[in-house]
């Protein structure tokens, strides 16, 4: 069942959102050649707890850290460590945060220092097609619609969006209905109503679509070895359109 949120519930998800923001920020700073992925996962920690928050990832179905941070042709959940950013690669991370008892959740793919022109593009690919899907909200229309716009955009530009992951719902907790796949033909699912609140994630690929899973059984890559792009909003869908509750990252 897909919960709708009161305005009071949707302010409070919005104050998660602002921390999960002013996270972002900081961590873009740390993005060089040379820092290390446990480096970046203390500093996003410090941050979040000092402002009264929880690291919502940590310990979540037992993961070991505060943030996901994915390199390259990881498309999700990479634990952080002693890896060092390297220049020209890509780096997802992807972050939750729990604030009086409400959730937000966001990602972004970064690019370390200078890389070729194919990695910046499936990145831009990648942040177009989440601002496609969002876009496309407002109340009466379907769920797959979002799908559809994201699964478009990506195709044209000649990726492929991973099918064995979703989006979904957020608020009081992390993970709510609906699941909201990344593809799908348009006009199926529930209708979107005022008050609903989706944790929106497209995952691209630059080659085929198909991922594994890590011996640690929580990092997923590509299966073909070419990088993969991230990018996640929590948005909140208003009278008219969608309310990007983590703009700014």
């Amino acid at each position: 069942m897909i919960r709708i949120k009161s305005p009071q519930e949707i302010a409070l998800i919005r104050n998660s959102c602002k921390i999960l923001v002013s996270t972002f920020q900081l961590l873009e700073q740390m993005i060089h050649a040379g820092v290390t992925t446990r480096e970046i996962d203390a500093e996003a920690e410090q941050f979040i707890r000092s402002r009264d928050a929880r690291p919502a990832f940590k310990g979540y179905n037992g993961f070991p850290a505060s943030t996901c941070i994915s390199i390259d042709d990881q498309v999700v959940h990479g634990i952080p460590g002693n890896t060092r950013l390297e220049e020209g690669k890509i780096v997802s991370i992807d972050i939750g945060v729990e604030f009086n008892g409400y959730f937000g959740d966001a990602a972004k793919t970064f690019v370390v220092g200078n890389t070729d022109s194919e990695r910046k593009r499936l990145v831009d690919v990648t942040s177009q097609a989440l601002n496609k899907g969002i876009e496309i909200i407002k109340p009466g229309r379907k769920l797959s619609d979002i799908s559809f716009a994201i699964q478009t955009h990506v195709e044209s530009a000649g990726y492929s969006i991973v099918r064995d992951l979703v989006g979904h719902g957020i608020g009081k907790k992390l993970h709510e209905d609906p699941q909201i796949p990344n593809f799908g033909p348009p006009h199926q699912g529930p209708k979107l109503k005022e008050g609903m609140v989706f944790a929106i994630e497209p995952m691209v690929n630059m080659g085929n679509y198909q991922i594994i899973l890590e011996k640690d059984q929580w990092t997923v890559k590509t299966m073909d070895g070419l990088p993969s792009a991230h990018f996640e909003h929590t948005v909140a869908i208003t009278a008219t359109s969608a309310d990007i509750l983590t703009s700014g990252i």
